[in-house]
Order: C-alpha cells, then sequence, then structure tokens
C-alpha cells in the first residue's frame, strides 16, 4: 500500500516522464493494472523522487489518461493498433471497447470498393472406398473418351455444406461440434498442434477434417478403426506431422488458375471448375474425384465459343499433375467429365500449361511431354537441361543450362509423329554461353509495311539481360543482339518484354530493373533505345517448410498483356490476409487486396475475363485470392488501377512501408536461410495466435480477455 502522505495526488514516472493525477482517475475502471498497482497486488518501482515507474511508453499514456480523466478519447494523429496495445496493457477495457469497434469500422466483413466476389468453399468429394456399395461408383481408370456424370457427395448430416446458406460467407466455419471433435486436437495455418479450443476464423479443425479420410466408415470395426487412426495421427502431429504423416488441409486452396471464362481451383486432393454466366455469375461446374496424391500442378483451357464445344462434347479441358504423372480431363458446361488419359513424364513436372489444345509439361531436367488434341497422342522427348521458358503463338520457346534458346512449333507437332520428333530447333545461343535463366517474347503485331518481328528479352545466371529482334525478311538467319544490360549482380529469374516495357528480377530480394521500350511504327527502335525507368524490390519471405505447389500459387508475376499496364502481386509473409499490388513499369503501390474474412491468402492469381455478351460490355481484370478456409474471393484489379492512375499523389514506395513491414513481421522470426531472401518461422509463444486472423471481433476480443483477466487472478491469488 501507498504511504499515508501521498494522499490523493499520484505521481508516475513512465518511461522517463513524469505525470500526476489522483487515486480517483486511475481508479475509474476497475480491475485494471492500476487498481492491482495500488492495492499493491502488484509489486512497484520507484524513482528518486518517489514516483511510482512504469515501463511504457509516455506519449500513448498520455493519451489513456487523458481517457481517464475526460471519459474521451481524441484519436486525431494516433495510431489505433497502439494505442489498443497499450489500453489492453493497462486493462481498461471500455477503451478496448471503442477501439475495437474503431477498427471494425475500418475493416468491414463486406470488403471495400475492391471487393467483387466471393465463392464459398465447395464439398470435397469422398474416397472410393467411401462411396456406398449402392450407389454408383465412379471409376476414373476407365477407357480414354469415356463421358462420366460425376455424382455430388452428400453432405454428412447436421455439417454446415448441408444447411441452407443465407449469405456466402456463412460456409467459413465449421462444425465445432462435430462427432470427431472429441480429441479436443486443432491445428493452425502450419500444421502446429494447439489443444483446447480451435481456431475458428483461419485454420481447420484437424479432427472435424478426418471425417473425409478415415476409410471403411460404416464397418463393424469402425469405431476401433477410428480410435487407432486418430491416435496415430495424433500422435504425428505431436512428434512432427512430416515425419508419419503426409496430411494436407482437404480445403486450403493450394492454386489458381483461369483462362477466359472459367476458373479452375486446386485443393490438396480435388480440383473444382467454375463457369462465370452473364445472368446467374460464377457458377460452379465440375468437381474432379478423389485424388490420392497431393495435387501440385494444374492447367485449364477454354474455347471462346463454349458452345461449340469440342468433338467429344466438353468445353474445356483440365490437367493436373502431381509426381511424374499427368491427368487430363475434358469437362463440358453440365458438368460431365471426358477422361482422355493419364500420362508418365518419368520424372517431376515442374510446369504443366496450354498451348492452344496441347497439353505440355516440362521438367527442369531436360524432359518435355506433349499431348496433342488433334492426334490425341502423347509423347516425351529429352532435351538439354532447361532453365526456362515462354509461350508465344503456336511457338514454345526454351531457355537452357547450355547457353541456348531453343524453340517447338506446336503446329508442326503432328506432321513429324512418325518420327517422335518434336522438331526442337535452336533458335539462338548466348554469347558468354551462359544458362538462359528467364526468356520473354513478344510478337509485334503486323502492319502493312512488315510482317511480325519477333522480340525476345532473356536473362542468364551472371545477372545480363539481352534483347534479340529477328526480322521476318531474315527468317532464315535467326535473330540478331540487340541491346544488352549488365545492371543486375545476382541470376535473374523473371525477364519481361511488352509494349511500352522491358522489367527484369534477379534473384536478390527480387530486384527489379526497368527499362522504357522506343518503338517505331511498333517495332523497337535503336534510337535513343531503352531508358532507365525505376529500381526496386519485391521482397517476399519464403517458408521454412513450403509446399510444393507454394510457388506456382504464389508468383509475384508481373501479370496482364504485353500491351496493357502490368502489375507485380506482393504477398510479404507466407501466411497473411495481405498483398500488395504494385506497378511493374514504376513499383508504385496501386492498392492493397485485404481478406474480408481476414483469413490467410494461400494462393492468388491475376485473370482477365472476357467481356459480358452484352453491347459495350469490357474485359475486366480480376485478382483471384484462395484462403485457408477453401472459399475464392476476387477483387476488381481494374477498378483499382483506373483510381491510381487518378491519384494525384502516388506512393513513392509501392511495397510495405517499413512500419507496415514490422507489422507484418511481429510474428513471426527471421532465420537464417541458404539463399538471399530469409524464410521465417513463428515464435514459439506465438503458436496459438499465429493462425489468427489480423484482427478479431468485439466479442472474440471480449472473451480472450476475459480469460486471460481470470488466468492472471488465478496466478495472483496463488502467490
Amino acid at each position: 500500500m501507498l504511504p499515508p502522505h501521498n494522499g490523493e495526488i499520484m505521481h508516475l514516472n513512465v518511461g522517463g516522464t513524469r505525470f500526476s493525477t489522483s487515486r480517483q482517475t486511475l481508479t475509474w475502471v476497475p480491475d485494471s493494472f492500476f487498481t492491482a498497482l495500488l492495492s499493491g497486488r502488484i509489486s512497484s518501482l520507484r524513482d528518486d523522487t518517489g514516483a511510482i515507474f512504469i515501463d511504457r511508453d509516455p506519449k500513448v499514456f498520455a493519451i489513456i489518461l487523458n481517457y481517464l480523466r475526460t471519459h474521451d478519447i481524441d484519436l486525431s494523429g494516433t495510431d489505433i493498433r497502439t494505442l489498443r496495445h497499450e489500453a489492453e496493457f493497462y486493462g481498461i477495457m471500455p477503451l478496448v471497447k471503442r477501439l475495437i469497434l474503431c477498427e471494425d469500422l475500418e475493416q468491414s466483413s463486406c470488403g471495400d470498393i475492391l471487393f467483387y466476389s466471393m465463392l464459398p468453399a465447395p464439398n470435397p468429394p469422398m474416397q472410393e472406398s467411401e462411396i456406398s456399395s449402392n450407389a454408383t461408383k465412379v471409376d476414373d481408370q476407365t477407357r480414354p473418351g469415356s463421358i462420366v456424370r460425376v455424382p455430388e457427395p452428400a453432405p454428412p448430416p447436421n455439417s454446415p455444406s448441408s444447411i441452407p446458406h443465407t449469405h456466402g460467407y456463412q460456409s467459413r466455419c465449421h462444425s465445432r461440434n462435430s462427432s470427431l471433435d472429441i480429441s479436443r486436437v486443432t491445428v493452425n495455418g502450419r500444421g502446429s498442434v494447439i489443444n483446447g479450443r480451435g481456431n475458428g476464423n483461419s485454420g481447420h479443425s484437424r479432427a472435424a477434417s478426418l471425417g473425409n479420410h478415415v476409410p471403411n466408415h460404416h464397418s463393424r470395426n469402425s469405431s476401433a478403426d477410428l480410435n487407432k487412426y486418430i491416435r496415430n495421427d495424433a500422435l504425428n502431429l505431436v512428434f512432427g506431422y512430416n515425419q508419419g504423416s503426409n496430411w494436407a488441409d482437404p480445403l486450403r486452396v493450394q492454386i489458381i488458375k483461369a483462362h477466359h471464362n472459367w476458373i479452375v481451383v486446386a485443393y490438396a486432393h480435388f480440383i473444382v471448375c467454375y463457369r462465370l454466366k452473364d445472368s446467374s455469375g460464377w457458377q460452379q461446374v465440375f468437381t474432379s474425384p478423389h485424388i490420392d496424391n497431393c495435387i501440385e500442378r494444374i492447367a485449364i483451357n477454354a474455347k471462346m465459343n463454349s458452345q461449340n464445344g469440342n468433338s467429344d462434347g466438353s468445353s474445356v479441358m483440365v490437367a493436373i499433375s502431381y509426381g511424374n504423372q499427368v491427368r487430363l480431363w475434358g469437362v463440358s458446361e453440365q458438368g460431365s467429365r471426358t477422361n482422355i488419359g493419364t500420362f508418365n513424364l518419368n520424372v517431376r513436372v515442374e510446369h504443366l500449361f496450354f498451348i492452344g489444345s496441347q497439353l505440355v509439361a516440362l521438367s527442369p531436367t531436360g524432359k518435355i511431354g506433349v499431348w496433342h488434341a488433334m492426334t490425341q497422342h502423347w509423347q516425351t522427348q529429352d532435351v538439354v537441361p532447361i532453365a526456362s521458358f515462354d509461350t508465344a503463338g503456336s511457338f514454345l520457346l526454351l531457355g537452357c543450362n547450355n547457353g541456348s534458346i531453343y524453340y517447338i512449333d506446336m503446329q508442326k507437332f503432328p506432321l513429324r509423329m512418325k518420327d517422335n520428333d518434336l522438331l526442337v530447333t535452336e533458335l539462338y545461343r548466348d554469347t558468354s554461353n551462359d544458362p538462359i535463366t528467364a526468356i520473354s517474347v513478344y510478337l509485334t503485331p503486323k502492319t502493312s509495311v512488315s510482317g511480325n518481328w519477333i522480340e525476345i528479352a532473356y536473362g542468364t545466371s551472371s545477372g545480363t539481360v539481352r534483347v534479340i529482334v529477328q526480322h521476318p525478311e531474315t527468317v532464315g538467319h535467326g535473330p540478331q543482339l540487340f541491346q544488352t544490360f549488365t545492371v543486375h549482380q545476382s541470376s535473374v529469374t523473371k525477364v519481361t518484354l511488352s509494349e511500352k516495357f522491358l522489367v527484369s528480377v534477379c534473384s536478390e530480394y527480387n530486384h527489379v530493373r526497368t527499362w522504357s521500350v522506343t518503338r517505331f511504327r511498333g517495332m523497337i527502335s535503336t534510337q535513343p533505345g531503352s531508358t532507365p525507368v525505376a529500381s526496386f524490390k519485391i521482397l517476399s519471405l519464403e517458408e521454412v517448410e513450403p509446399c510444393i505447389s507454394y510457388c506456382a500459387g504464389n508468383d509475384c508475376g508481373p501479370y496482364g498483356e504485353q500491351d496493357d499496364e502490368q502489375v507485380f502481386v506482393q504477398k510479404v509473409m507466407p501466411e497473411t490476409s495481405e498483398l500488395f499490388v504494385r506497378l511493374a513499369s514504376n513499383g508504385k503501390r496501386v492498392c492493397i487486396i485485404r481478406a474480408v474474412d481476414c483469413t490467410i491468402i494461400t494462393c492468388f492469381c491475376v485473370h482477365e475475363c472476357e467481356g459480358s455478351s452484352r453491347m459495350g460490355s469490357r474485359p475486366r481484370r480480376f485478382i483471384l485470392t484462395g484462403h485457408c478456409n477453401g472459399a475464392i474471393q476476387m477483387w476488381d484489379l481494374t477498378t483499382a488501377l483506373d483510381l491510381a492512375n487518378k491519384c494525384l499523389q502516388p506512393i513513392p514506395n509501392g511495397g510495405p512501408t517499413a512500419e507496415e513491414l514490422l507489422r507484418l513481421l511481429d510474428q513471426c522470426d527471421l532465420s537464417n536461410s541458404h539463399c538471399s531472401t530469409p524464410s521465417i518461422s513463428p515464435y514459439p509463444g506465438t503458436l496459438i495466435t499465429k493462425g489468427n486472423t489480423a484482427r478479431l471481433k468485439a466479442s472474440n476480443v471480449a472473451f480472450l480477455n476475459q480469460s486471460q483477466q481470470t488466468d492472471a487472478s488465478t496466478s495472483t491469488s496463488s502467490l
């Protein structure tokens, strides 16, 4: 207790700044830090003058003290997050509730002006062993070309998916009263074990998710097998899930790809296709069968006039890969699938994409696999190790480790089937024989003066960026060296040559260099040459244990057609609810994408949807974000670019500011890494909060604060 001679005047020394106030002011809020301090429940320190010393920020304390005096708060020039943190420390709950409301008003669950729509998480398909004997069993190994109607799996009783939704956001949460919740084991976004209450905002209950993966639910020994399954799986989680279990969150979105008005979304063990219709918007059309292996790559090819379809009635072709296997389906607008085939590249597939109707699988080891729609034939061929690639029209260009650029013309592919030859032709060899680590092709539009010029920009392992040009009149002579840039000191990872800019990225924190391209009659000009425009970095911290498909679903870009404004999408943290969108030309910020439900953004892509059939409609660009709860959110990038162009004072540094970066890093620990970009790991004390959202609703915060105060009072009373 304080000595009697102090009376009601209290003298405080907060961080070296002296404050004087009354006991009545400090104890206005019951059960706070000050009531515990003045009652002697918390030991106090004193300075030379006898004032109580509190080692906190004096500037923020002045605001809190003024609130205790006047019961009012002035937020002008105040960071709400910092003020709320200090108010929670002092236990000023009336102020904390007001600040929570201010934060909720700033970040609406309905999204900002850029938020376009949201697709709820789909129902995962059941494994074939789980399908009842009375149901029609779908054998995905049917003969190629067979059309199969995929049955929709019935959701379990009382599950969220079986309850009618009045709003799309209701599908974000899983029932906490699942029959498998008895194990009381939940995991956060990184697979760390949390006992007790699960995280209802970002992670999924591992126990609640096991219901889709426990084999033979209706067997006689189901209860015994179930308990054994849960026990073994829980042990694997506790002692390292990578050691004894290959489990992956079944509803965590891994990759998003889009083509025309179709979207394909890859989860761990299945894919879902959506189609955009003028009247009804995005509609779920197709769900693949359960895939035992984790899906690593996906590709999609949709027809411009989907009502015509292919000869087999399919409107879109969808491919997936896992390991060295490639599976290809044709999907109609009604959702029926055609099993085209399963192919083997014999090595791990690192890149999967379409060139027209041809499906191409690549491996850096020097293996190419091609499936041609006309011949219905799959063939592989060995080439030199591949370091980069790009497509232009029907051409596939390969940048290889021997310093050469090769090309394959897919239109001539069927002509050489008997020879089993892909017509791999050397186009150009680098003067220094450096590996071609990045490549970009730009085809100039045809004019009355001349045909297409082929302009190629490529980067090497030594950091050199070169531009080569092939004139239409000199097709047989190959490209000629046009210009060389030696500004990067690390290996070039990306190069993009567009109508107006040349953009290159190196491996040093994704350092970007941009030059303006001068053209005459649409063709690159030798005078005055390329002019430096910008230099900036796209910081993107890597995971400690990244998923195989993480890079495919989180590529920073640049995105956009070669005659449009291109953008980078910067994901600073592997587990974050924010994306920074920046112009590729100068690095300035376009906007910040924040998940409307504050769930972790697990992957993203940029896509331009075709315009509506209505007159006057034009294509629009969107950012598609996949989330840890299985939902897809869409953001209007066209509107964001329009607003950024109208801004009179754009932000010079488009990436996160120092304050924003520290806020993103406050729950992570930078660890050592073998590359120039550091990896991150969570603090041991933040395993529970690591998977939480960036903000919490008022009821959740009040509950947490109440629990913390109860725990604190219990521990104090036990001393």
